[in-house]
């Protein structure tokens, strides 16, 4: 029987979409943390200009069995833009919490937001 720490990790993807301007979200600043007794970073980074943290991460490096958080700089991301939030801004810093149960699948995470909310769901493999 293969153990979680042999299997070959599918990896996690994060793709945003600034969907207030209908772009990809380049520039975006994203952390991904592995959760646990030490709690450490797995991946960080700023979206390219499709969209995508483009990372070791996405083809399965350091990705481990148990819970992740992802974090997404909504705020820096508008006022890097020109855009005018108010003081403080309403959504500051988007924080997903997710669980990685088989570790061999891949982990699609599309990130959509506006300067007032977000939606993340695991996508298509």
């Amino acid at each position: 029987m293969t153990t979680d720490s042999e299997q070959l990790a599918g990896g996690i993807s994060i793709h945003a979409v600034d969907i207030a301007s209908g772009r990809p979200a380049g520039g975006l600043g994203v952390r991904l943390w592995h959760l646990g007794e030490d709690r450490f970073q797995v991946a960080a980074g700023a979206c390219s200009d499709g969209g995508l943290l483009q990372h070791p991460v996405a083809e399965g490096t350091g990705v481990r069995h148990g819970l992740y958080e992802v974090e997404f700089d909504v705020g820096d991301y508008y006022r890097t833009q020109g855009v005018t939030l108010p003081d403080p801004a309403f959504l500051e810093v988007a924080m997903f919490r997710f669980g990685i149960d088989r570790v061999s699948e891949h982990f699609h995470l599309p990130f959509k937001f506006t300067p007032w909310g977000f939606s993340l769901f695991r996508g298509g493999q």
